[in-house]
């Protein structure tokens, strides 16, 4: 069985053929798929896709990108969602310099909001960090908060990043990018145990050769998983039992009900 731990399947790109996407991800072998919150707007598409379908598991945060001025006021909101039930992970949070640089001080703010929940609730982080990696580790660093854990989604990182994640307590999520030429990860994870790392597709984004340009889905992690697999020289059935249980330790904390 396989775990997708990062999916948007909540967003419009889903809105037509859902139960279809669905469906194609049970035959691909996907057991849970994890959605993490975007912002205020997402919540009750979200809410609603995990109502109606157990497999998909809600996470709750406030993304970098949607981190303006005022962001507060959104906060309060996520918080209040973490005060009334019951969530799997902050996130989707963190930092992102590729979008928008005028906002860091907010995002910055933001994240360190996020991860006193995470302590609070005891609960993981999922972290974006679009080139802002290297600020995202230090932020971490700086706030010597023992226990903190979580994914830094969507790594792309070298050996050097990978290792201090890792250090930190960290997961690396890999995702599609893992199949593309010249991402670089061909030669970072073989340094990679097996241990330190989960499948994700951020679907919709990022989808995977051959799948590149068009819509991601969970039913892509297969083709993630092989890749992997090539990557290290294994079977992609040790990428699979590997993944699945490191996602299972990491979203532990809350009784699963698939």
């Amino acid at each position: 069985m396989l775990i997708d731990t990062h999916a948007h399947l909540y967003l419009k790109e889903f809105k037509n053929d859902l139960s279809d996407t669905l469906n194609r991800s049970k035959d691909a072998g996907l057991e849970r798929i994890y959605l993490p919150n975007i912002d205020v707007k997402s919540i009750d598409s979200m809410l609603e896709l995990e109502l109606k379908h157990p497999e998909c598991i809600a996470t709750m945060g406030l993304h970098p990108c949607s981190v303006k001025k005022g962001f507060e006021k959104d906060l309060y909101v996520i918080e209040d969602w973490l005060k009334k039930r019951q969530f799997v992970a902050i996130g989707e949070m963190g930092t992102d310099l590729y979008w928008d640089k005028t906002h860091w001080k907010e995002q910055v703010e933001a994240f360190k909001i996020q991860a006193k929940w995470a302590k609070e609730y005891d609960l993981p982080l999922i972290i974006h960090c679009r080139d802002s990696m290297d600020e995202t580790i230090q932020l971490i660093e700086d706030l010597q908060m023992e226990g903190l854990r979580g994914i830094f989604h969507c790594f792309g990182g070298t050996v050097e990043q990978a290792e201090k994640i890792i250090k930190l307590g960290f997961y690396l999520g890999i995702g599609g990018v893992v199949t593309f030429k010249k991402a670089g990860l061909d030669a970072v994870l073989p340094q990679i145990d097996l241990k330190h790392l989960v499948l994700e597709t951020d679907s919709p984004y990022l989808a995977p050769v051959p799948h590149r340009g068009g819509r991601n889905e969970s039913s892509y992690i297969p083709i993630i998983a092989k890749s992997i697999a090539q990557i290290k020289g294994i079977s992609i059935e040790e990428v699979a039992q590997a993944t699945t249980q490191n996602a299972k330790n990491i979203f532990k904390k809350v009784k699963q009900t698939v």
